[in-house]
């Protein structure tokens, strides 16, 4: 029978599916590249012509990315491709006009699938393979061998085919979230579970038992899938009862309901047009049509107004059933992205399908049962939907892919019912999407609030970590935090309470992160506060009080004086004790000698895994400090780069010896200048100057700086600590009183742009500054032509 559409309506040709288990009597330790190509002969295999016509015929190569090439400074221990899919196209002998690794997230099979079906139609393509592959049990494996492989690769691209599309991991993953634990799925997820457990009012045994009851009939079809990870079949109460083997991972997850990565599957799909499948002479019965599908993103997890649901998923699904004009009852084969539960029932409750519809939820057995093959499992999917519809003339199949945190939806509905390729509006939808309002975020929270949603992360040491994320009572405010060591009631609260979910707790904000306990009396127990005072020592500064002066030397000239975690916190202690101290009127910070004031952030420190993090005062205790009402000078000795520079930056004056060099250099390694630079710089020069040096991390001299207003003074080499005390000198003739008061005075000035404005709007400054001692001592030393005699007061 003809085919009667367009000929350039886009067709599933051809799919093909591979895998080993360490354990297997065959067993080849196959690479992630092996195990795309096997999965590519396959799906040549499966169109049923010659393999050498259709290898010649492709002109696209797709990829979804490895683990181990979806996130920046991810391991792999065997090495990996630098160009993954011309290695794959290199090792099938293909020469594709482009070669695309695609961003990484669940979503990518289905949301390439929808993109090179579209670029078909339009002519774009003739014909595509998309594949992709994990190996991630056999790199685990064999790199505990005496003689390990090399599974890298580095191919050539002469022809420039290659495109990279980066991690596509922005909004789905920040600082503030790594900092407070949420770094692996099963952390993020349990968040959502129990929010959602929360919002259904729900004890935890009853949900745990529905959760079991939604994946034991995945491991059925699992046990039964020649592809699986696992051949096994568990029951409901099996898979939630926690055991030695079934380990507690994140509440309310034992291992068994978590997606399982250890898997050495891959899988590929084959498109083309139908007049392309005409000529190559494919049968018509291994033709499969697109028939509805639908991409759409929910918003990022702090943003979302309910965390127990992701609205987007659902919205997805209906889409593509409009867009194919089908109801959800026409569907006969359903896979739903299945890495936990939540992502299940998000979707299968709003629709109204049982756990146990007679059609089932999955057609491979789930990731945590057949495999979640990374960023690849739904091209597993695809392939089995694709062997479902054929099998079945007018069947359909519905995949619903996932990415992220329940972030990025990708669905598509397949049939070997013929109809042309029909556009959706999932652009239209995502705006309705992102225009929905928001909690307000509050990333430094302090004060009473409540329970929102929570996990506890169970280690393998026994060691546990409670995370929350809760509500400001004042305000509302959503914050993250972790539960503070030593808060054992409310550690025990949230682990064995039936719902913890709106209980008063009482939050503190501190540099490396927000911590949470069950009450203020606690919280002060945990995290006693000093008034603030200078030490008698330091391990990473020096400190030298002399009258009114406060001499801080950073101390680390082994390396150039980068600051790390300790060193920032023993600088914001100094300076909480200068600025709260009467009796010190004046500061002066250098660093010891000769060749950098500081260097800026220590980045070795950094790659060594260490927890990085600048106290809420700031990069040195002073880029983020508010209310700088006391000079602080800064004495420039040799380099002041990145924050070191934005430390000079925050300071009220800077002198320089003449060897000094300056600059925001933080372009060159990746990185910008989040500690102010960004914003002081433009402020303190030209912009069109500060452009330039920001964007190209150019150093400038001592007098370069000078003559653009950074630099005040420039003392001779070696000297800039000397001069500095000698403008320090100079401020310190004058009364304290009215250098504090002239400061808060500029300060409030900077928040207003008229200058009219700026100098009549009323404030409470100069009835301070004339009710002061200073001001009576200071007028009448004058009429008396005496020096005055400062008090601060």
């Amino acid at each position: 029978m003809a085919q009667k559409v367009d000929p350039r309506t886009p067709i599933i040709i051809g799919v093909g599916q591979a895998a080993e288990r360490i354990d297997d009597a065959n067993f080849e330790g196959l690479s992630p590249i092996d195990l795309a190509v096997k999965a590519a002969r396959a799906a040549m295999v499966d169109t049923g012509i010659d393999r050498s016509a259709l290898t010649a015929a492709i002109d696209v190569v797709a990829c979804t990315r490895q683990f181990e090439d979806s996130t920046p400074g991810a391991p792999a221990p065997l090495g990996k491709s630098t160009k993954y899919p011309l290695s794959v196209a290199n090792r099938l002998g293909a020469n594709p006009k482009r070669a695309i690794l695609e961003v990484a997230g669940g979503q990518s099979p289905q949301r390439l699938a929808t993109e090179f079906a579209c670029e078909i139609e339009s002519g774009s393509a003739d014909v595509v393979l998309l594949a992709g592959a994990e190996a991630i049990s056999t790199i685990r494996h064999l790199s505990k061998q005496d003689s390990r492989p090399d599974f890298s690769d580095d191919p050539a691209d002469p022809n420039g085919a290659f495109e990279d599309r980066g991690f596509g991991l922005f909004g789905l993953t920040t600082m503030e979230q790594a900092a407070h634990g949420l770094t692996t799925a099963p952390v993020q997820y349990s968040l959502l579970e129990n929010a959602r457990r929360a919002a259904r009012a729900e004890g935890r045994d009853d949900y745990l038992a529905a959760m079991g009851a939604l994946f034991a009939p995945f491991t059925k079809m699992a046990a039964k899938n020649q592809f699986s990870a696992s051949s096994e079949e568990h029951g409901a109460d099996e898979l939630v009862t926690v055991t030695e083997r079934n380990r507690m991972i994140a509440e309310p997850y034992p291992r068994f309901l978590v997606a399982r990565d250890q898997v050495n599957q891959g899988a590929a799909v084959l498109l083309a047009s139908v007049g392309v499948a005409q000529k190559l002479g494919i049968d018509e019965r291994k033709w499969v049509f697109l028939h509805g599908q639908a991409d759409l993103r929910e918003r990022n997890l702090l943003d979302r107004q309910d965390l127990g649901s992701a609205p987007s998923a659902v919205t997805a699904v209906r889409h593509a059933l409009d867009i194919a004009a089908l109801d959800i009852d026409e569907i006969q084969f359903f896979d739903f992205y299945s890495c936990f539960p939540i992502a299940v029932s998000n979707i299968t409750d709003t629709l109204g399908l049982s756990p146990d519809d007679r059609r089932g939820l999955t057609l491979t057995g789930g990731l945590p049962f057949f495999g979640g093959a990374g960023n690849n499992y739904s091209m597993h999917a695809i392939a089995e939907a694709v062997e479902r519809v054929r099998s079945r003339p007018g069947s359909f199949a519905l995949v619903s892919a996932n990415g992220g945190v329940m972030s990025k939806t990708s669905v598509g509905i397949y049939s070997a019912q013929p109809t042309e390729l029909k556009r959706d509006d999932s652009a239209g939808l995502q705006q309705k999407i992102d225009a929905l309002d928001s909690p307000e975020h509050v990333e430094h929270p302090n004060g009473w609030a409540t329970v929102e949603t929570y996990t506890i992360v169970y280690g393998r040491g026994g060691n546990k970590t409670g995370i929350v994320i809760g509500r400001l009572k004042d305000g509302g405010g959503r914050f993250l935090a972790q539960v503070a060591p030593g808060d054992e009631d409310l550690m025990s609260l949230l682990e064995s309470a039936d719902n913890p979910v709106g209980n008063r707790i009482y939050v503190s904000a501190f540099g490396y992160g927000n911590r949470v306990t069950i009450s203020d009396e606690v919280a002060a127990q945990l995290f006693p506060k000093q008034a603030p005072a200078l030490r008698d020592k330091y391990e990473f500064v020096k400190v030298h009080r002399g009258g009114h002066l406060l001499e801080v030397s950073i101390n680390r000239p082994d390396v150039r004086n980068c600051l790390h975690p300790p060193a920032h916190e023993e600088l914001e202690s100094i300076f909480d004790a200068f600025f709260a101290d009467r009796d010190l009127w004046v500061a002066i910070i250098t660093g010891e000698g000769s060749k950098a004031f500081c260097a800026g952030n220590d980045l070795v420190h950094s790659a060594s895994g260490k927890p990085m993090y600048v106290p809420l005062s700031g990069f040195g205790g002073l880029t983020g400090r508010r209310d700088m009402h006391k000079p602080v000078i800064a004495a420039v000795n040799g380099f002041a780069m990145g924050g070191g520079f934005e430390i000079a930056l925050a300071c009220h004056l800077v002198v320089a010896d003449e060897t000094a060099k300056f600059a925001l250099s933080e372009v060159k390694v990746g990185l910008f200048a989040g500690a102010g630079g960004l914003v002081r710089l433009p402020r303190a020069i030209p912009q069109k100057v500060a452009n330039e040096l920001i964007l190209t991390g150019r150093r400038i001299g001592a007098e370069e700086a000078r003559e653009l207003g950074v630099v005040n003074r420039i003392a001779p080499e070696g000297q800039a600590l000397a001069a500095a005390r000698e403008l320090a000198a100079e401020i310190l003739d004058g009364s304290p009183t009215s250098v504090r008061l002239s400061l808060k005075v500029m300060a409030q000035a900077q928040g207003i742009p008229d200058t009219a404005a700026a100098v009549t709007a009323p404030n409470d400054v100069v009835d301070e500054l004339m009710t002061s001692a200073d001001a009576i001592e200071g007028m009448m030393a004058f009429a008396m032509k005496r020096p005055a005699e400062w008090k601060n007061l």
